[in-house]
């Protein structure tokens, strides 16, 4: 018991230290509902980075904005949980995107199919890295904006209402609504809609009449794992704002 104790010790000492030493040029995530129904939003780092101090997870009622500063150095996403309910404990579930039924994700990711903003800070020479992601399907329209940074600072997103056309096959549906839809790989599970097997590179794995309907409605976003050309962006120094539904959707 004490050996546990001592590894918990040493994590939190771990995660403070990454904190403090990162926080002088820290970056600002605003988030923005815009939608006419609550989203509760989950965070996750990638490995080994420390949880923001959100939790990993809140609720964002319509109209309202939140703001989460992480540190330098700091990577990981960002996507909008639907049609949540919690208890006193926090414990629940949500019916899309949820995370391990917990309003505070805690380092979990979300169940897909959702929109993905996914970000690392401060990467090659300095840089930004960040996009929005259909590859584990979509649930919700987003957009993303750099504010004061330079560079190739574009702001990538998915304002279309892919649920509205989305495949049968692919729906997610509740109480008679297409709530979500999910990708062709989770829908089909073949290779070539995955990118695995012989189609596990950028030279065998293309686009396909799945991803190419999602590319067409949302430019800007990643439609399948190799389609970073127009779909990753790069900017140094920037806050960000991410909105739900934003206007126009």
């Amino acid at each position: 018991m004490q050996v546990f104790h001592y590894f918990i010790f040493l994590t939190l000492k771990h995660q403070i230290f990454f904190l403090l030493k990162n926080t002088a040029s820290a970056t600002r995530f605003t988030f923005v509902n815009s939608c006419d129904f609550t989203v509760w939003v989950g965070t996750q780092p990638n490995g080994g980075i420390p949880i923001l101090s959100d939790g990993g997870g809140f609720k964002l009622g319509s109209g309202e904005s939140s703001t989460e500063i992480a540190p330098k150095g700091w990577g990981g996403r960002f996507w909008g949980r639907t049609d949540c309910v919690f208890g006193s404990s926090g414990l629940g579930s949500c019916v899309t995107g949820d995370c391990g039924g917990k309003m505070q994700c805690e380092g979990a990711g979300g169940v897909p199919p959702a929109s993905l903003f996914e970000i690392t800070l401060d990467g090659a020479n300095g840089m930004d890295f960040y996009d929005v992601s259909l590859v584990d399907g979509y649930n919700l329209p987003m957009r993303v904006v750099a504010i004061g940074g330079t560079g190739n600072c574009g702001s990538p997103g998915c304002t279309s209402d892919l649920n509205a056309a989305c495949p049968k096959e692919q729906q997610v549906v509740s109480a008679g609504e297409v709530v979500a839809c999910k990708s062709a790989c989770a829908a089909y599970n073949e290779p070539q809609y995955c990118c695995t097997g012989e189609f596990g590179s950028p030279i065998t794995c293309k686009p396909t009449l799945y991803s190419t309907t999602f590319k067409r409605a949302c430019p800007t976003a990643y439609s399948y794992a190799y389609d970073d050309a127009t779909s990753t962006f790069t900017c140094t120094g920037a806050n960000y704002i991410l909105t739900f539904c934003p206007k126009g959707t």
